[in-house]
């Protein structure tokens, strides 16, 4: 009997500890919850209070006593907003699209086809992670300016449409696909890219839409080369136009109208990886799965 309570007892005790563990774990998750994401409600705070309410505090308020949209307004008619938007859409857009391209036909290349040298070309791609960024950027910048194409769309897309990184991830989900697919289909007498664009991309979906993703939000955030190659406000991309705005007197004075701004820009990207970001962990765990 005295067994049996003592049991009962452990087993009591242990439920406890595991509420008490799963508590804490809760309790932590809410704070570092908040402590991230207090820059980003304190930016859209800002960015709907009045010039003249913001200015008048003295110490900062954690509401708006008089919320308004004007600094949104204001935003896109005091700069350029919307042609930066643009901007940041084609160069978005087009370096995806012709990254596609090239990273799904290397990764076919290096997971399916068969040639000499093939382990040792891509052990050679992957010990070009290994360079520093910087060293990468002086090249592009140094050969993108003997051709003649600062401030062109070009100068800013064709060094983007490559990754080392995503060649290898997209490489390591083909090579899941069963050998038995690829040899039935060469017997009944398809070609390399017939059989990669009806069997292996449908199976890869959800790599290559996490890809996808992953450069869209690349290449919205890109700052360090466009800020390098364009110097002309035409092609401002809306990471330098931001950053153009926060140097220029309207960005120092009116701070709601540059956060306003800021929030603007912000939204797509956030939007983007709330719908897709089951998406995004899904295709990278595939991606990094063998068997």
């Amino acid at each position: 009997m005295s067994e049996i309570n003592s049991y009962a007892e452990i087993e009591k005790r242990s439920r406890r500890n595991k509420k008490i563990l799963k508590t804490v774990t809760y309790v932590m998750l809410v704070i570092w919850a908040v402590i991230v994401l207090f820059p980003f409600y304190w930016m859209l705070l800002t960015s709907i209070k009045s010039y003249s309410s913001y200015n008048s505090e003295y110490i900062p308020r954690f509401y708006a006593s008089d919320p308004t949209f004007d600094n949104y307004k204001t935003a896109f008619t005091a700069v350029p907003l919307a042609r930066y938007f643009t901007n940041t859409l084609i160069f978005t857009l087009a370096t995806t699209a012709i990254m596609l391209v090239v990273i799904v036909l290397a990764a076919f290349a290096f997971a399916r086809l068969e040639f000499k040298g093939k382990n040792l070309t891509f052990t050679a791609f992957l010990s070009l992670m290994m360079i520093p960024n910087e060293l990468v950027i002086i090249t592009n910048f140094v050969t993108i300016t003997s051709l003649g194409m600062r401030n062109t769309f070009w100068g800013l897309i064709l060094p983007s449409v490559t990754s080392i990184f995503y060649i290898y991830l997209l490489k390591e989900n083909f090579e899941q696909i069963p050998d038995e697919l690829y040899k039935a289909a060469k017997v009944d007498g398809t070609s390399d890219l017939k059989y990669l664009w009806k069997v292996m991309l449908p199976i890869s979906s959800p790599t290559i839409v996490t890809i996808m993703i992953l450069k869209v939000i690349e290449c919205w955030n890109s700052y360090v080369w466009p800020r390098l190659i364009t110097d002309k406000e035409a092609y401002f991309l809306v990471s330098n136009g931001i950053q153009a705005i926060r140097e220029s007197g309207f960005g120092r004075e009116n701070i709601p109208a540059m956060m306003a701004a800021v929030v603007v820009i912000s939204v797509p990207l956030i939007v983007l990886f709330l719908v897709f970001h089951k998406k995004i962990m899904a295709g990278v765990s595939r991606g990094g799965t063998k068997g």
